[in-house]
């Protein structure tokens, strides 16, 4: 599936305004590491610890917009900044583990009807998701 001119468009103002966001908002978090800045030198400790930072907005924050963008025209609702309510079991923990080392390991070829939860073939038992034990008044 390609992308909509419209979707690009919207994805690259996106990116854009984030990494000028990051660009006039950085402060480097990696003032005391004497080792580093004498093995590495300053310029590369600065640039090192600025594509980290970078990196930790893009895995935070940056893909998540992103996949919301591209999900917009197909899906029926889209969300970014979900809170997730209670915790997901151990058993699903072990099942959506297995599934993604499958996949990238190629063993597991991504069938989507197996995978839709509404589907009778597929079962979820190991998906329970219950609230929080902790918040339970």
């Amino acid at each position: 599936m390609a992308l909509s001119q419209q979707q690009h468009n919207k994805i690259k103002n996106y990116l854009i305004a984030k990494i000028r966001e990051k660009l006039n908002t950085y402060d480097p978090e990696t003032s005391s590491m004497p080792f580093h800045f004498r093995l590495l030198g300053k310029d590369r400790m600065a640039l090192f610890s600025f594509i980290q930072s970078v990196n930790t907005t893009l895995g935070t924050s940056i893909f998540e917009k992103v996949g919301q963008i591209i999900a917009e025209p197909q899906a029926k609702e889209t969300k970014d900044r979900y809170d997730f309510e209670g915790f997901i079991s151990s058993e699903a923990v072990l099942k959506i583990d297995s599934i993604m080392r499958g996949l990238r390991s190629a063993s597991w070829k991504p069938d989507k009807d197996k995978e839709d939860p509404k589907s009778s073939g597929y079962s979820l038992s190991p998906f329970k998701f219950e609230p929080d034990r902790e918040n339970v008044t």
